[in-house]
């Protein structure tokens, strides 16, 4: 769910940076403008952090849980441990219909980087079939956990094996929270630990898909270019392979963007606003999201806004190049990626085999955020069209 990294591409009303931007026209060097107060000094640009607000609902304990610095994955790890009970017993469709017997495995691997990254298994339950395998990518600041959880519970009982990892920085895998250093360092990681997971003995020989949603999309599409002969076909949700035009910062401001990440390639930028109102059309939903207590909504860091920046600008030049069977559903009103970019990845790829489908009226998130029925479409669309990849006559 990429809230924070909507709000980065979208231009800032705030008179403290307008004010920032302006100045850097002056006769000051913008390495002495960084250190000059006002507008908005260097201190400024790397503490500038989110208080968490409180979630309603839950004990002061379970708030200070909560509230508490997850930089590092031991404190995120922790947090995960106290809230996963109640995460599940929340008033969600993908909690209360969750298929039941479903086969979950949790388990690390340390990287070629020397980084533990938090791996995830569903599997049918005992004496069901297993047709294929599906390995997700999550979008940016979520974790394969949470929603997920139900996503792919419900995927996994129509006989699938479903795979799952957290990025570096995010969820339970190690690296500073909601920092990407390197995106091509992210898709390197996919592909070394899906690897990994393809020689499990449950699925080995069976056709595998991969499955990226929102910025998870993007990260899809590049492992898929890099290995093409290694997947049997890609499934799209809300992808981010474009960015808009009325969201694709300035190129002036871009250059400033890519100055300060080298500086300050951690530090946080100015405070956005609350995107979840665009994310989850249901109200009701929308109040379950801060659960997701392990997901990174602070401030975007700058070096993490180039890089997406830049992974968006790359795919968008390479969609032509992508032409394995694919599968692309997006929302119609949504705000946070562009259905018309899901458009264009549909009318620009030389997939011969490619279907897409636009939910009308629907926001970002629609297989967590939307009217339960919605959500049940989506998740019989992803099955059917896995459905007509596996079947064997």
């Amino acid at each position: 769910m990429d809230l924070a990294l909507a709000s980065t591409f979208r231009p800032l009303p705030s008179p403290e940076y307008t004010l920032f931007i302006r100045d850097l026209h002056t006769p000051f060097s913008l390495r002495q403008q960084l250190n000059h107060r006002p507008p908005l000094s260097r201190r400024t640009v790397i503490s500038m952090a989110q208080k968490k607000p409180k979630i309603d609902g839950l004990s002061d304990e379970l708030n200070s849980i909560a509230a508490q610095n997850l930089d590092h994955a031991p404190a995120r790890r922790r947090v995960r441990l106290a809230f996963s009970d109640l995460q599940q017993q929340l008033d969600h469709i993908l909690f209360k219909m969750a298929p039941a017997g479903i086969r979950t495995e949790e388990w690390y691997e340390i990287n070629s980087n020397g980084q533990e990254i938090f791996c995830k298994s569903w599997l049918p339950k005992p004496g069901v079939r297993i047709k294929g395998s599906l390995f997700f990518c999550h979008g940016y600041g979520d974790t394969c956990t949470f929603f997920f959880e139900g996503i792919a519970k419900h995927i996994a009982a129509s006989g699938y094996g479903v795979y799952a990892v957290d990025h570096p920085g995010f969820g339970l895998s190690e690296g500073l929270h909601g920092y990407v250093p390197s995106f091509e360092g992210i898709v390197d990681n996919v592909i070394e630990q899906f690897t990994i997971m393809k020689g499990r003995p449950e699925i080995r020989g069976l056709p595998r898909f991969i499955f990226g949603q929102s910025m998870g999309g993007a990260i899809a599409i590049k492992a898929l270019l890099k290995s093409p002969n290694e997947w049997d076909g890609i499934v799209l949700v809300a992808p981010m392979c474009k960015i808009a035009e009325e969201m694709t910062p300035p190129v002036p401001l871009q250059k400033i963007l890519i100055f300060l990440s080298k500086l300050v390639p951690q530090a946080k930028l100015v405070p956005q606003k609350d995107l979840a109102d665009l994310a989850f059309r249901e109200f009701n939903k929308k109040q379950m999201a801060p659960y997701n207590v392990i997901s990174y909504s602070d401030q975007t860091r700058l070096r993490t806004a180039v890089e997406l920046l830049n992974a968006t600008k790359y795919i968008e030049s390479q969609v032509d190049k992508v032409a394995s069977p694919m599968l692309i559903l997006h929302g119609g009103s949504d705000r946070v990626t562009d259905p018309q970019v899901s458009r264009f990845l549909y009318e620009n790829c030389s997939s011969q085999d490619k279907k897409l489908k636009i939910y009308e009226g629907g926001f970002h998130c629609i297989l967590e955020g939307e009217p339960d029925e919605i959500i049940f479409d989506v998740l019989a669309d992803i099955i059917s069209w896995l459905d007509s990849k596996t079947y064997v006559k």
